[in-house]
């Protein structure tokens, strides 16, 4: 039996940041992948841009049961090192929105970067985690039959998202193994189900304001034939399928004000050819029903449209998230409570640790959660 000091379930982005710092600190290092090829979703993020981190990387977008356990490895590992990290790589980044760093070379390379800070562990692709269990100091961790030591074991094998590319939830398993509570796991970070909108806008996408569960997200909504998607939903689907959704068409306009000094400057113009000049001819025809100017509509009536506009209501029950399998990122896993903040060791069992999406955390759209699988897999790595 092969014995190893540090093995590591996962080798994506969280696994692969705790393998570098672990070899660096003279660790020996084995790697367990359910893939063919390591961080497969790294390459794949932003695009094959790699989305790597956001400067604005805070507690404020981080959610799970217990959000406040994100704190103390954001603050020992900033996005300014991530970036330091790239650009020691020989790499450089740009900002393609405020705070939002992707990798110029695009996301082939940051895992190059990874697997060079991690060269000298053993990499086995394609492995099967047949059993894990704690005996005599160490883990054995039994894969495709054969069967290997580790003083130290980290969990890094990520959501159940984006099965396209070969996730596993082999990482419950082991935690539930040792005594850890699972969050029912669901999509994050996805488009939404509702027949709310006409499926006749599919394709057309618009600005838009939506408050979910407490949150107010600005930003981009495409039109689905399935209900609605694009960056401000996806930023909403981290809300639970419980709560309401509200949808502002035209952010930044009062349409009850705007509709009815319309009437009073322009009453010779149509409903229609006002809207139009604001959203797209398709929503402005179907808020506009049939020809009337605008001095023809009694102000009631325009109150009621303004309404519609910028007040869409969804309620709870009358939308769902898309699905996991095209979902960012997954919603539950590992509870928290039982991990230390400090180290990413588990409580319950001693030499056991966590890192990134496989515990009950999740970031916003925009970078957050490579950083929280950095920060996270750079703690377990340190500490392993």
């Amino acid at each position: 039996m092969k014995k190893y000091d540090v093995a590591i379930i996962g080798a994506g982005a969280a696994g692969l940041a705790a393998a570098g710092r672990a070899v660096a600190r003279g660790r020996s290092v084995v790697i367990f992948d359910m893939g063919e090829t390591p961080a497969r979703k790294v390459a794949a993020a932003g695009g094959g841009r790699c989305n790597f981190t956001n400067m604005a990387a805070a507690r404020d977008k981080y959610f799970g049961g217990n959000p406040d356990f994100v704190r103390g490895a954001l603050a020992r590992v900033t996005p300014a090192d991530i970036l330091q990290w790239v650009e020691g790589h020989g790499l450089q980044a740009i900002e393609k929105a405020p705070g939002q760093l992707f990798c110029r070379s695009g996301g082939a390379d940051i895992v190059a970067s990874l697997m060079s800070d991690a060269m000298g562990a053993r990499i086995i692709t394609n492995a099967t985690i047949d059993n894990s269990k704690f005996k005599d100091g160490n883990f054995i961790i039994t894969s495709n039959n054969i069967e290997f030591s580790a003083t130290s074991l980290i969990v890094a094998t990520g959501g159940i998202s984006f099965a396209s590319l070969g996730v596993s939830d082999a990482g419950y398993k082991i935690a539930k193994d040792f005594g850890h509570k699972i969050i029912p796991p669901r999509p994050a970070l996805c488009a939404i189900d509702t027949k709310t909108f006409p499926t006749q806008w599919a394709g057309i996408s618009i600005p838009v304001h939506i408050t979910a569960n407490g949150r107010n997200i600005n930003g981009d909504m495409l039109f689905t034939h399935f209900g609605i998607g694009g960056p401000a939903v996806y930023s909403a689907s981290v809300a639970p399928a419980t709560s309401e959704i509200r949808i502002n068409l035209m952010p930044g306009i009062n349409m009850d004000e705007w509709l009815r000094e319309m009437k009073r400057s322009a009453g010779r113009k149509s409903l229609f050819t006002i809207l139009s000049e604001h959203m797209p001819k398709q929503i402005a025809r179907y808020f506009a029903g049939e020809p009337r100017n605008m001095a023809d509509f009694r102000d009631t009536d325009l109150i009621n449209i303004a309404q519609r506009i910028n007040s869409i209501v969804i309620p709870a029950g009358q939308w769902r998230h898309h699905g996991m399998a095209a979902a960012e990122v997954t919603f539950g896993g590992v509870d928290t409570c039982d991990i230390s903040s400090k180290t990413m060791e588990s409580k319950i069992q001693p030499g056991l640790f966590f890192a990134g999406e496989v515990m009950d955390i999740i970031g916003d759209l925009g970078g957050y959660n490579l950083h929280w699988a950095w920060a996270s897999g750079r703690i377990a790595g340190e500490n392993a």
